[in-house]
């Protein structure tokens, strides 16, 4: 005979069954995972805040469509006293400009590392502290972008006018507070994989240098673990090796501009 247990476990399971279908099984990770979406913000991207709308727009890119054999290298979590000056050095050495999409707290503790050395390069907007935006209220992610935004006018004397969120994870509170900020968001193409490089320099140089397409946006890191240096020592070699294919480096705003701004983006 069917136990009470088992009859109230079954009836729980069925409830769930019908609930899922209802709302589709997607919705399961809000109710159950670490992403539950926070009140007022999270993943609407549009009703929670209408007064934060300032434009009819906001441009998402992964890369810029353009027929040009332009590329551009970008950096993510600098500056730190143990990478950063060796990529600047890569760059300056190869005569090349970046993007550097930087934490807040990494420049204010850090800012004598880029002080004189930025005059070729951009610098992007990568938060405060680093967190999962797509977590967090519209409140919560413009306080994070506001306090980096005055570091970087602050420390380099430069207005920022690109964001990238963190892991490359968006909520709708993102996009509005770009939007009131005036900012575009960045993301990337191709990017360096040093786990699956981590014995393996000469393949990671290989990856990058065969994956690069006209407006091709790469995503790397100037701070992090020892792994990083896979791809970081061999800058140079990837450098040389882009350019043996005919292609230049640019700006990310710069890849931009050749492109056309409506495409190759979501809005």
């Amino acid at each position: 005979m069917t136990n009470r247990r088992t009859l109230l476990r079954g009836a729980l399971l069925s409830a769930a069954g019908v609930a899922v279908g209802a709302v589709g099984a997607t919705e399961v990770p809000r109710w159950c995972g670490w992403d539950h979406p926070p009140l007022g913000g999270g993943y609407a991207a549009a009703a929670d805040n209408l007064s934060a709308v300032s434009r009819a727009e906001v441009s998402v890119r992964y890369y810029v469509e353009t027929a040009e054999p332009v590329v551009a290298f970008t950096f993510d979590d600098g500056p730190g006293p143990r990478w950063t000056p060796m990529v600047l050095d890569a760059l300056d050495a190869a005569r090349i400009p970046a993007t550097f999409f930087m934490v807040g707290r990494n420049l204010d503790e850090h800012g004598e590392l880029v002080r004189g050395r930025m005059g070729a390069h951009e610098i992007g907007n990568h938060t405060w502290s680093h967190p999962d935006l797509a977590t967090l209220d519209l409140r919560a992610i413009t306080t994070e972008l506001t306090r980096t935004h005055e570091t970087i006018a602050r420390v380099t004397g430069r207005v920022p006018t690109l964001m990238r969120p963190p892991y490359g994870h968006l909520g709708g509170s993102t996009l509005l507070a770009a939007d009131s900020m005036g900012y575009d968001i960045v993301l990337w193409s191709d990017q360096m994989r040093e786990r699956r490089y981590e014995d393996n320099p000469a393949g990671q140089v290989e990856a990058i240098v065969n994956a690069v397409r006209p407006g091709s946006i790469i995503l790397a890191h100037d701070v992090g673990a020892k792994r990083r240096l896979v791809a970081l020592q061999h800058l140079g070699e990837m450098i040389a090796g882009i350019k043996a294919r005919g292609f230049r480096f640019a700006t990310v705003s710069e890849l931009v501009a050749l492109g056309d701004r409506g495409t190759g983006s979501i809005s």
